[in-house]
């Protein structure tokens, strides 16, 4: 099958257009024919080896890790699914190949109004949202919730479901995609370019955080007593709090497939709706392309890997 897989650490460059074998499923797994993945920034980050320590890797490396297709085959231990479902879930990694196999738990049937192409795009980033939000930020109605970098991959997902959940809803973007931010719900939009967040905001009850660094450091300002940060890349931010007044948590995803058929649901139901930036062919300059695109922080929403029309 065909797969972009990577045998080095590096720039997009490294990325190489191979064939290899079909995987080969366990009985608590699927295997799902890939019709569209996306690139989330771990992807990036894997591939330039920049959390080598937190995500080692054996070469050579397929990367991806959103799922969307047809199931092809699956374990015995596998019965909520059947050859023939349309299916769309999350992986370790593996989804920039024509074939993946999948954990049972982590892939569910979606609806024939929900394209391929808004299947490949959502697995990571609406989970990586609704757990943040809902199971480590614990948002409720009519709290206030600041959510960093609002117009990327998770951080427009999140607006949305934080304003279903009935939250007032504050994203820091820069100027370019405030009406973007704005549509899809927020009720301030802050540039960070601009202006010091800390200033303009106060007495928020969650912080998202996908930024980390000085903006990580300085969003504890902006919490009331007994908020909650929730950090999407820093592992060791519980230790290094700088209020005690305050949680501080890092939002460590486990893929649940009720967590899933809620999304789907929710996408279904139209109540929620991905942004697809782009799509590129699953292809070494198509794939290197999206990965410069990514990395370049000038996108909003989600950039999708075709692999099969």
């Amino acid at each position: 099958m065909k797969a972009i897989i990577f045998n080095e650490y590096g720039t997009p460059d490294v990325l190489r257009e191979e064939e290899v074998a079909i995987p080969v499923i366990h009985d608590d797994e699927v295997l799902v024919e890939m019709y569209t993945t996306s690139v989330n920034p771990v992807d990036c980050y894997i591939r330039s080896g920049q959390v080598q320590e937190m995500f080692p890797v054996d070469f050579p490396h397929i990367l991806g890790v959103d799922i969307a297709g047809i199931v092809q085959a699956t374990g015995k231990n596998v019965d909520h699914l059947q050859p023939g479902d349309r299916v769309f879930g999350l992986v370790d990694s593996g989804s920039y190949a024509a074939y993946a196999r999948v954990d049972k738990s982590a892939v569910v049937r979606i609806s024939p109004n929900i394209s391929f192409a808004e299947a490949g795009a959502l697995p990571a980033v609406s989970i990586t949202a609704w757990q943040s939000l809902f199971h480590y930020g614990q948002l409720r109605k009519g709290e206030r919730i600041l959510i960093h970098a609002a117009a990327g991959g998770v951080g427009h997902i999140a607006i949305q479901l934080a304003k279903w959940a009935g939250a007032y809803v504050i994203g820091t973007a820069s100027s370019r995609n405030h009406d973007f931010v704005r549509q899809l719900g927020a009720d301030e939009v802050i540039d960070y370019t601009a202006v010091d967040f800390t200033e303009v905001v106060h007495a928020v009850d969650v912080v998202i955080d996908g930024v980390g660094g000085e903006v990580e450091n300085m969003s504890f300002k902006v919490l009331k007593e007994g908020g909650k940060l929730i950090s999407l890349i820093n592992r060791a931010i519980t230790r290094n709090a700088s209020r005690s007044d305050v949680e501080a948590r890092f939002a460590l995803i486990q893929p649940h497939a009720s967590d899933f058929a809620q999304i789907e649901e929710w996408v279904r139901e139209h109540k929620l709706k991905v942004h697809i930036n782009g799509v590129v062919p699953l292809s070494q300059k198509g794939v290197a392309e999206a990965h410069r695109k990514s990395e370049s922080r000038h996108i909003n929403g989600k950039l999708v890997i075709q692999i099969k029309e």
